[in-house]
């Protein structure tokens, strides 16, 4: 008998995914943020980056990018993407001030809510029945609702005291209120300029100062989509519609019906962003007043990684840069070059660890720079600090780009029927 041996066929490697982030290890991450950001304000003597005021506005300046983020994840999950956020923003802005004006802020709210999802209907309706390019009906809508919103302004606001054809009359204030006795101590806890205490007191401050109703709705709804979306039957549905709409179809799923749904929710949560914008950021309706937020949204959809936590980072980050041209931003600016100049450092080391040179003498190398910029000047110019929320914006989706996972089947041509 023959004793050759007959090698067992190995069981392939599983391949090697991107690694989580684990909990504490993110944790972990944003203490040690916090540290170099109180150190940083004790060494340039920027009190206000971390001050109450700071991030009451920088939350404020947040919830619209998130509120068009969340509609972005909506529509997104379902496999319809939609660069149409801004123009359904806009539309959230006009209604939100049309009705407010007439019928009262709480009013107003809803009919940003309904102007945002009629966007959205439209947007369905040319994408998932017609089929059209997702991208091309979106820049569509930016388009028709930046056009229809000044036609209807010459109608509804021109005549009325304080109108014109490119702003709305004043409407009347949804209200703030702070969270009694404990906001009063943060602040003042804040006010000393402890090391780390005082920075946690002016953001968890920030938090609970000077809030709008609308405000803690719009915070609600990330655990809300979250829930909706990973943890019931609809939300499971929802988003097989944009991983695999072939085999959703085949499970019984009717793909027409969530991606619609998907949609015109999509557009609502836009529409609710801009409400906020006309009737708490401002009290009244101002041509281009989104100031491109339904992009930026989109963006912090993207760097959240299609994922509610994610993005609401992303919103709060956007949102902070925001707020600097308004509180003391080139002071405040110029400070932060410091703390970015260290995250640098930071990183390149990282780049050592893992035996990435090349990473890592680029890395230094910006960083020398942007140290270098921070030891010569005192403060930077007005025109960095309006650029820099945008600046931020295209830094962070760089950055990212490598960990991220969009729906499979986003964007992707589908017609009812097509895997039979």
């Amino acid at each position: 008998m023959s004793t050759s041996t007959v090698a067992k066929p190995q069981a392939p490697k599983p391949a090697r995914g991107r690694r989580r982030i684990s909990l504490p290890v993110l944790l972990l991450a944003v203490a040690g943020l916090l540290v170099l950001v109180s150190a940083v304000r004790l060494i340039t003597d920027a009190n206000g980056i971390t001050s109450t005021g700071q991030m009451s506005t920088a939350l404020r300046l947040a919830v619209p990018i998130g509120l068009a983020g969340l509609g972005g994840l909506w529509a997104e999950r379902a496999g319809v993407v939609n660069i149409g956020l801004e123009g359904m923003m806009i539309l959230g802005t006009w209604f939100g001030a049309w009705a407010g004006f007439q019928w009262g802020p709480w009013t107003g709210v809803a009919f940003g809510i309904i102007g945002g999802a009629l966007g959205g209907l439209l947007h369905a309706v040319v994408t998932v029945t017609f089929n059209v390019n997702h991208i091309v009906s979106g820049v569509a809508i930016n388009i028709l609702a930046l056009g229809a919103t000044r036609y209807l302004s010459t109608f509804a606001f021109e005549g009325e005291e304080g109108g014109t054809s490119k702003q709305s009359p004043p409407v009347d204030s949804l209200g703030t209120f702070d969270i009694p006795g404990l906001s009063d101590w943060l602040q003042t806890l804040n006010g000393k300029h402890w090391f780390l205490v005082s920075d946690l007191a002016g953001l968890i401050g920030g938090i609970f100062t000077n809030l709008s109703p609308l405000t803690v709705v719009a915070v609600a709804l990330v655990p809300v989509t979250w829930w909706v979306l990973w943890r019931t039957s609809f939300g499971l549905r929802l988003r097989s519609c944009g991983e695999n709409p072939v085999a959703a179809e085949s499970l019984g799923v009717n793909v027409y019906k969530y991606k619609y749904l998907a949609v015109v929710i999509s557009g609502g949560f836009a529409g609710l962003g801009g409400a906020f914008l006309s009737l708490v950021a401002s009290n009244i309706y101002l041509e281009g007043q989104t100031g491109g937020r339904g992009y930026i949204g989109l963006a912090a959809m993207i760097f959240g990684n299609w994922m509610p936590g994610g993005l609401a980072l992303g919103a709060g980050l956007f949102g902070y840069t925001d707020s600097l041209k308004l509180r003391g931003g080139g002071t405040n600016v110029h400070a932060l070059l410091l703390l970015l100049a260290l995250l640098l450092v930071i990183g390149a080391a990282y780049f050592v660890w893992k035996k990435r040179y090349v990473h890592a003498a680029v890395t230094t190398l910006i960083g020398v720079l942007v140290f270098l910029w921070y030891t010569t000047t005192n403060e930077v110019p007005n025109q960095v600090v309006t650029a820099t929320p945008y600046v931020v914006t295209l830094l962070v989706l760089a950055l990212s780009a490598q960990r991220l996972r969009m729906p499979k089947a986003d964007g992707m041509p589908y017609r009812r029927g097509q895997g039979k």
